[in-house]
């Protein structure tokens, strides 16, 4: 349910009305817009009385919200949320660029490309210290070495770190990763989302390759009912019969998401294509859909790559892919 304040209403006002609703036991977010305030509240909301809310003379309107998730609902935050990332900002028309290797394999090629992507504009650092791999006998990853290794290529360039965690007993090894990674896989695992529900870490929440959007926002709800309301969500496309991609990439996805929910949404052309060359138009496509953010996979000797080396693209590309999505950004302004 979500109760919206008249203009003028007073902040008294506002906190008594609010701990009306705290009495009832309820849980209340407010949201602060340009003209008016708007109360969400979460719980059995049949305890409240809705003609005698309607009645009082702060409360504009009341409406009842039947979709199952509340706190990543645009109903209850109709603003756009701004998820900061070490002074990095993203979302409500902030755009960030991240960039990396689908997995950190040694110390020279993180510290390599991470200079190479910052200098061409990504404000982000990506890599993978923990792969989940379809085959056993594929590379892993080098787990809290390659942590290690992101944590130097930060202190060398400057650049906040984003890498993926598949288990919550390795939430100590994250400490000081700036943005921790729910990949496509771990999308309902719902011990882990409860877990980083309880860190202030920011969290990149990938939709999963067969799940729909409610499903997606439901996991962010996971997330963000357990207080931690940094949520980015990441459209890396779904599988469908196509087989020449290596998924299908749903661009459409980020424009409803924008309606649907005020979280940021980015936009991750490598794995929803899978086809280095792909990644560039996509890319672009991305930026003019309205996406808050793009990740591509970057690797000095996509060739000789230890995981995903045919999506990733050379420094030198990467180059070129930044520079057309800023002009791309450029031009929606």
């Amino acid at each position: 349910m979500i109760a919206v304040l008249k203009q003028g209403t007073s902040i008294e006002q506002r906190n008594s009305l609010c701990d009306w609703f705290k009495s009832m036991g309820l849980e209340v977010h407010i949201s602060e817009g340009k003209y008016h305030t708007v109360i969400g509240l979460i719980g059995d909301t049949s305890k409240v009385d809705i003609e005698l809310l309607e009645g009082l003379s702060i409360v504009e309107s009341v409406k009842r919200i039947s979709d199952p998730f509340k706190n990543a609902n645009r109903k209850f935050h109709t603003n756009d949320s701004v998820v900061d990332v070490c002074g990095n900002k993203i979302g409500g028309g902030n755009f960030q660029m991240i960039a990396g290797p689908c997995s950190v394999e040694s110390y020279e090629q993180i510290i390599t490309i991470a200079h190479r992507v910052k200098a061409a504009g990504a404000t982000m650092l990506r890599g993978g210290a923990f792969k989940p791999r379809t085959s056993p006998y594929d590379f892993q990853g080098l787990h809290d070495q390659g942590i290690k290794m992101l944590l130097e290529a930060k202190k060398e360039t400057g650049l906040p770190i984003v890498t993926e965690i598949m288990n919550a007993n390795d939430l100590p090894l994250f400490e000081e990763v700036d943005v921790i990674q729910v990949g496509a896989r771990n999308m309902q695992n719902f011990d882990l989302l409860k877990e980083l529900g309880h860190t202030d870490k920011v969290i990149l929440l990938k939709r999963g390759l067969a799940n729909n959007l409610k499903e997606l926002l439901m996991s962010a709800e996971y997330i963000m009912a357990g207080g931690n309301e940094n949520v980015i969500l990441c459209e890396r496309g779904i599988r469908t019969f196509e087989t020449y991609t290596r998924n299908t990439l749903d661009l459409a996805a980020v424009a409803m998401l924008h309606q649907l929910t005020h979280l940021p949404v980015v936009v991750d052309p490598s794995h929803a294509t899978g086809v280095a060359q792909l990644v560039e138009p996509m890319a672009m496509a991305a930026a003019a859909a309205g996406a808050d953010g793009i990740m591509i996979e970057v690797h000095n000797d996509p060739a000789h790559a230890l995981c995903d080396g045919p999506q990733s693209l050379t420094p030198d590309q990467f180059d070129r892919v930044a520079a057309r999505v800023m002009k791309i950004r450029e031009a929606m302004k």
